[in-house]
C-alpha cells in the first residue's frame, strides 16, 4: 500500500527512448491507494485486466476492463486498486498539445464516454505490446502509434467550453507547475527561492507558499527529491562515485547525497547499489 500527502505534486520523467512516459500501473498486485496529486503531464489510465477506482478529486470513476480515463493537466486524482489488475499508464507531456491550446496554456479532455473509446483502447495496448518487445525500429512504430493517439484525443475528447472556476484552478497550479519545470531543468545548479523570484516576478514568499499549498511539501524539499530522482538513476547506470553523483546533481557533497538518500529511501546509496546488483563484488562509492 502507497500513501502520499494530499495534494502533492508528482513528478514525471519520460522514458529514455519515447517523448513520453509509458508503464504498467505500480498496484498491479492490488491492496494499493494512492492519495490526491496531481502533474502538469496530461495522464491516461487504461485497464486491460482486472478493476480499479479513480477518483477526479471526490468523483468516482470505477474502471474495469477495456475502460480508461484521461487525466488533464493540474487535474487532482487519487487511485484505489485493492484488487490484481493490468493497467497501463501514459504520461504526456501537456507542451505536446501547445498548438491546441486554449487560453493561457491550458488544453482540457472530456472523461465522458465516446464511440471511439474502443479504438484508442485498442491503440494503448497495441502501443505497449509494440515497445515490450522492442523488435528492430520498435521506438518508430510507438510513436506513430503515439501520434494516432494525439489525433483521436486532439480531435475526439478536447473540450473547448470550460467554466471559469475551472481555469482559475487551473491557472493557480500552472503557475507552479511552470516554476517546477525551470527547477528540473537547471536541478543541477544553484537555485533559491530569491532566483526563482527574479526569473518568474513573483516574491520569494509566494512562491514558497504557492510550494506549501500545491505541491504538499516545502521549496527546499521539492528540490532535493528532484535532485535524488536523478542521482538514483546514475547510481542504477553508471558505476560512478558518490562524490562525482553528488556533485553532478546539485548537492554540496556525497554526505548530502546520502543523508537525503537515506532519509526517502530508508537505505544507504551503498545498499541500493547492493540489492540493485548483488552479484557485484565490488561497489563503487
Amino acid at each position: 500500500m502507497m500513501n502520499q500527502n494530499n495534494n502533492q505534486l508528482e513528478l514525471i520523467f519520460p522514458n529514455k527512448d519515447i517523448s513520453f512516459k509509458m508503464f504498467l500501473f505500480e498496484g498491479k498486485d492490488g491492496h494499493y491507494y494512492r492519495d490526491k496529486h496531481w502533474h502538469r503531464e496530461v495522464e491516461i489510465f487504461a485497464v486491460v485486466d482486472g478493476e480499479l477506482d479513480f477518483f477526479l478529486d471526490v468523483t468516482r470513476i470505477h474502471l474495469t476492463s477495456g475502460q480508461f480515463v484521461l487525466v488533464n493537466s493540474n487535474e487532482i486524482h487519487s487511485i484505489n486498486a485493492p484488487k490484481p489488475n493490468r493497467t497501463i499508464v501514459l504520461q504526456i507531456p501537456v507542451g505536446t498539445f501547445r498548438r491546441y491550446y486554449l487560453d493561457n496554456s491550458f488544453i482540457y479532455f472530456s472523461h465522458s464516454r465516446k464511440d471511439t473509446d474502443t479504438q484508442l483502447m485498442e491503440l494503448i495496448r497495441d502501443m505497449y505490446d509494440t515497445y515490450q518487445e522492442k523488435a528492430l525500429g520498435y521506438d518508430l512504430a510507438v510513436q506513430g502509434q503515439f501520434y494516432h493517439l494525439l489525433y483521436l484525443m486532439v480531435q475526439k475528447y478536447r473540450e473547448t467550453e470550460l467554466d471559469r472556476e475551472m481555469m482559475q484552478q487551473y491557472r493557480n497550479r500552472n503557475k507552479l507547475s511552470e516554476i517546477v519545470d525551470y527547477i528540473k531543468d537547471n536541478y543541477s545548479e544553484e537555485i533559491t527561492l530569491e532566483r526563482l523570484g527574479s526569473t518568474f516576478g513573483y516574491s520569494s514568499t509566494y512562491i514558497s507558499k504557492m510550494f506549501q499549498k500545491y505541491a504538499g511539501c516545502g521549496f527546499k524539499k521539492y528540490l532535493e527529491n528532484v535532485r535524488l530522482e536523478h542521482a538514483v538513476k546514475e547510481l542504477d547506470q553508471t558505476k560512478d562515485s558518490l562524490d562525482i553523483i553528488a556533485a553532478r546533481n546539485g548537492f554540496p557533497d556525497r554526505k548530502a547525497l546520502s543523508k537525503a538518500f537515506q532519509n526517502l529511501y530508508n537505505m544507504t546509496p551503498r545498499q541500493y547499489r547492493y540489492n540493485k546488483n548483488p552479484d557485484e563484488k565490488v561497489i563503487i562509492l
